[in-house]
């Protein structure tokens, strides 16, 4: 099967993640399936998040009982201890695998803080990734972490708070210039968060942050499902990505071989129907 969207629009795939960190299968079966679908580029960006109390979350004791603790890290140390081996088996595949390019990237939750970010430069000035995606999977809020997933269960008030530091952390993450890309953009949906018309003029801030560093927004399309059928970010939101000039591309946050290049050509509809205009190459 080769996708009809790569004749158009982009020919590789590059949010992925494997196995060793929440993906489920090997970097070589990635590569694989990639080069069956007609990619030509495949990266491989597993999640980098760093806090000093990311142990200390909910969502934690979810990923230990899940088996992908490793994505979640209380150190640069301890990141670099997982991301060092895991860049050299990528080198070695790139020699395996002389058709296909092979990207080394990340996927890497933003903390706006000078130690955290002081951190991150060191790390990626060691490791020198391909590319570096930016997303915010956490917020800070009342002295711990909260993950989407716990958003759902505070009160109104609190719920209000924290989707405002979310969006706040977004556009501040745009602003940074430390990411290629920034990924899901409007998350919180995921929980049925922020739908209503008075988050518009925060994601109008986070896009309008995306364009002045010309940092692209992509098109994830890994939120296709029945209750919701409609990728990250929202059509909302394209509207703004069209205004706004910003660059987009496609990505199919693939966890395993059957999500590479999912719902692309739906996604190709939506570049068309928003008059998306500039792409990420």
């Amino acid at each position: 099967m080769v996708l009809t969207i790569l004749h158009m629009f982009q020919d590789y795939t590059l949010h992925t993640h494997s196995i060793g960190f929440d993906g489920r299968d090997s970097v070589q079966a990635m590569i694989n399936r990639a080069r069956e679908m007609g990619f030509r580029t495949i990266g491989i960006s597993n999640h980098f998040i760093v806090n000093p109390i990311i142990k200390d979350s909910k969502m934690y004791s979810y990923a230990v009982q899940g088996g992908y603790s490793n994505i979640y890290s209380a150190s640069f140390n301890e990141v670099m201890s997982r991301f060092v081996p895991h860049y050299v088996e990528i080198e070695k595949l790139r020699e395996q695998n002389p058709d296909m390019k092979i990207l080394r990237g990340m996927e890497v939750d933003f903390f706006g803080n000078n130690k955290w970010r002081d951190g991150f430069e060191k790390a990626i000035q060691i490791l020198k990734p391909d590319y570096t995606i930016g997303s915010a999977h956490f917020v800070e809020y009342g002295g711990t972490l909260l993950n989407t997933h716990d958003w759902k269960s505070a009160d109104q008030q609190d719920q209000n708070e924290i989707l405002k530091f979310y969006w706040e952390n977004v556009a501040n993450a745009a602003l940074s210039g430390l990411f290629t890309w920034l990924a899901h953009l409007d998350l919180p949906k995921k929980a049925g968060l922020g739908i209503g018309d008075e988050w518009e003029e925060f994601e109008e801030i986070a896009v309008q942050s995306a364009a002045h560093t010309n940092t692209a927004i992509e098109i994830n399309t890994s939120f296709y499902r029945k209750y919701l059928y409609e990728p990250y970010p929202s059509n909302r939101v394209l509207k703004m990505m069209a205004k706004n000039n910003v660059p987009t591309l496609l990505s199919d946050d693939a966890h395993n071989v059957e999500n590479i290049g999912r719902h692309f050509d739906e996604a190709a509809q939506l570049i068309r129907q928003f008059g998306l205009k500039k792409f990420q190459r």
